[in-house]
């Protein structure tokens, strides 16, 4: 009998593909960029200390007018509420917010 040889063929490696990291290396980009951008907020202005010693309610509209408003049309406005004291401003039940005049 005779040996025959074979030829071995090896088989392509197949390995780390080329695309891999390049996505790792850009989402990696993406995730640095978003967490870099939400931090440039520039910190919300402290309002100027009007009352020395105790706490003080400062409200930035001290009047509403919302002229003739139809039996079941819905208004809004909004209030900006800070303490102008340099204590902490504290309550002791929940702020509401009375009509003075009109109906």
């Amino acid at each position: 009998m005779t040996k025959r040889s074979q030829k071995v063929i090896p088989k392509k490696n197949q390995g780390f593909p080329l695309w891999l990291p390049l996505i790792i290396v850009a989402g990696a980009a993406l995730i640095v960029v978003a967490v870099v951008s939400g931090n440039n907020t520039a910190p919300a202005a402290q309002p100027a200390i009007e009352v020395k010693g105790a706490p003080a309610l400062t409200v930035d509209k001290e009047k509403v007018d919302f002229g003739n408003v139809t039996l079941g049309q819905t208004v809004e406005v909004k209030f900006e509420v800070t303490n102008g004291g340099d204590q902490p401003l504290r309550f002791k039940e929940k702020p509401y917010v009375e009509v003075a005049e009109g109906c």
